[in-house]
């Protein structure tokens, strides 16, 4: 199956230390990836670096807060004087805070799209950079989101974030494909994860949720490890500017 394998690849996943990026990581290093992890902590990578160690791959980690450029400069300088240099990027790291759109901030919509659109921006443009210079090719995914392409009451910020994700995806397709990176994203439906769990603890909107999903249950982690593996191995070669919607059918049924 070599075409789903990422042996002498090296993956750079933000936001590693929990929920869909350490579900990712440890699914990129079954695959045959090293790792390099980031997250705000060193301390909280600690967990799903061992869990890579335990498949046989290396994994190293940097603390790293994406809303900051310059925490993105330093994460990228990091990794040049320890040698490191990533030809896979899962661009994950985000948060979400559920509130009402008359209560948005303008310091909670800052912290969001700082992080979701701004952060993810940065961080790609240092990977590519690297890449670009040296006349190597990568492959780039984005974690978007449902709302990247429905709209989703108290979650304004958020979903400004996500479908400018999905935008960014596009256009940095267009210009970087060419010369040899690929640019994808993932559409997580309904995972449960500490970011969401706000939601499940509503019994009545699980219940409510769980009949507008064709296949009747909420998304595993592990649901999302196989589109974002085919995303970057050569099974997806002649794949660029595509998002892949992992919801258990819930789009389709809308």
């Amino acid at each position: 199956m070599s075409l789903f394998s990422l042996e002498g690849r090296t993956a750079l996943v933000t936001g590693a230390s929990r929920g869909i990026g350490r579900a990712l990581a440890i699914g990129l290093a079954d695959a045959g990836a090293d790792l390099v992890l980031a997250a705000r902590s060193e301390d909280a990578l600690q967990g799903t670096a061992a869990a890579v160690r335990a498949h046989g791959r290396q994994a190293q980690v940097f603390a790293a807060d994406v809303s900051d450029p310059e925490n993105i400069s330093a994460l990228f300088r990091q990794m040049d004087d320890a040698g490191l240099r990533a030809d896979v990027l899962i661009n994950n790291a985000g948060m979400e805070e559920v509130r009402a759109s008359v209560d948005v901030d303008e310091a909670l919509w800052n912290r969001i799209l700082d992080t979701n659109l701004k952060g993810a921006f940065f961080v790609a443009r240092h990977f590519a950079e690297r890449l670009l210079t040296a006349g190597l090719s990568g492959s780039i995914v984005n974690t978007c989101s449902l709302t990247s392409a429905v709209g989703v009451p108290t979650a304004v910020p958020y979903t400004a974030s996500k479908t400018g994700l999905l935008g960014m995806t596009r256009a940095l397709s267009s210009e970087w494909s060419p010369r040899g990176i690929r640019v994808n994203g993932i559409g997580p439906g309904y995972f449960r994860t500490e970011l969401t769990e706000v939601f499940y603890q509503d019994e009545a909107w699980r219940a409510a949720m769980l009949t507008k999903i064709p296949m009747g249950r909420f998304g595993e982690l592990d649901d999302l490890v196989g589109a974002c593996v085919f995303l970057t191995a050569p099974a997806s070669a002649y794949v660029t500017g595509q998002l892949v919607f992992v919801d258990g059918g819930y789009l389709a049924s809308i």
